[in-house]
């Protein structure tokens, strides 16, 4: 497992995380806590979560698994998120201080911890003033209640704004931002991974397979069936599956993984996971799985190191729509010198 810093700060991380948005809905605590136990066997020490996951569940068994492995709450980093709503009350969401200060409380008693090692903005809050939800940030790491904290889905002025605010103020600046990401989508490139590589905020990628299709377990034209996420329930999503299905990029893309799967004798999913742990700004890919099987075959991909010939055909099959000005050709060179030159 390789090991990297958290953005800008001293801390450090395996660059595959565990994703727990299962725990609690799709696995079971048991089935949870040897993903847990398998994930930290092999090096791995960064455990994301949420407190809107499992309405709190999953926060819930992290915790009980901590209790039962004291030595593992010396090398795991917890991260877990806060804005979205656990209760029905007009201030239980967003980013105020009042909402915030009880959410990390809720956190910190679910996790059974006394600090939170990051603590994530789960999405950008348009009524809160900015400033308010950055003071109570850098007030709460003053307390020792949070020792980092980032964002996920923000945008990427939100992104840039924010750290500028904090610089502005001299409070503690961002560290990490999640966004989705994956050869699939790749749309973060034309403002969000420059914004991340001038301020030195650490990506952390989540839905790296692009909810399963970047697996192989989606074929063309023929819908998903059996034990996948939209086989076992369809109308999670068949209007998603049909967009992404028609579409020409989608399946170069995934013709492409496959053949250099083929050639190298490995699976899909390690060849996707292998280009984007790579891309410049990432620090740490979010795996999401229900199984140990599943992380397993995950985990493999950090054994697999692509050759720059692979990169650049992943890379150059996978390109997004270059749009319209100010996102035309001219744009879109402009943004990959910055990108591919970053690192």
């Amino acid at each position: 497992m390789e090991y990297r810093t958290l953005g800008r700060s001293g801390a450090v991380v395996s660059s595959y995380s565990l994703g727990t948005m299962t725990f609690g809905a799709e696995a079971t605590e048991e089935t949870s806590h040897a993903i847990l136990d398998s994930y930290f066997a092999v090096g791995g020490n960064f455990i994301d979560t949420a407190d809107v996951y499992s309405a709190g569940v999953s926060e819930e068994i992290i915790g009980r698994w901590l209790a039962k492995r004291p030595e593992a709450r010396d090398k795991a980093v917890i991260a877990t998120k806060g804005r979205f709503p656990m209760g029905t009350a007009p201030n239980d969401v967003g980013t105020s201080r009042r909402h915030l200060s009880r959410a990390l409380d809720d956190s910190l008693r679910r996790l059974g911890v006394e600090q939170i090692d990051l603590y994530q903005m789960h999405a950008w809050d348009p009524i809160t003033p900015l400033e308010e939800t950055l003071r109570f940030l850098d007030d709460s790491v003053s307390r020792g209640k949070i020792a980092y904290y980032g964002f996920s889905n923000f945008l990427g002025w939100q992104l840039t704004k924010a750290v500028h605010v904090a610089r502005a103020n001299g409070w503690n600046p961002p560290v990490t931002l999640q966004p989705q990401y994956s050869l699939l989508v790749r749309e973060i490139e034309s403002e969000i991974v420059p914004a991340a590589l001038d301020a030195g905020i650490g990506l952390l990628p989540w839905s790296p397979l692009g909810g399963g299709w970047l697996s192989g377990k989606y074929k063309r034209d023929q819908p998903p069936a059996g034990a996948t996420r939209l086989g076992e329930n369809p109308e999670r999503g068949m209007e998603a599956w049909k967009a992404r299905n028609d579409n020409p990029r989608t399946w170069a893309v995934i013709d492409a993984v496959e053949d250099i799967a083929a050639a190298r004798g490995v699976s899909p999913t390690q060849v996707a996971l292998a280009w984007l742990v790579d891309r410049p700004a990432v620090t740490s890919v979010i795996l999401g799985v229900r199984t140990e099987e599943q992380l397993a075959g995950n985990l493999a991909a950090a054994e697999l190191q692509l050759s720059p010939d692979e990169t650049n055909r992943l890379t150059q099959v996978s390109q997004p729509g270059t749009g319209v000005y100010p996102y035309g050709p001219m744009a879109q060179e402009q943004r990959s010198r910055k990108i591919e030159g970053g690192r």
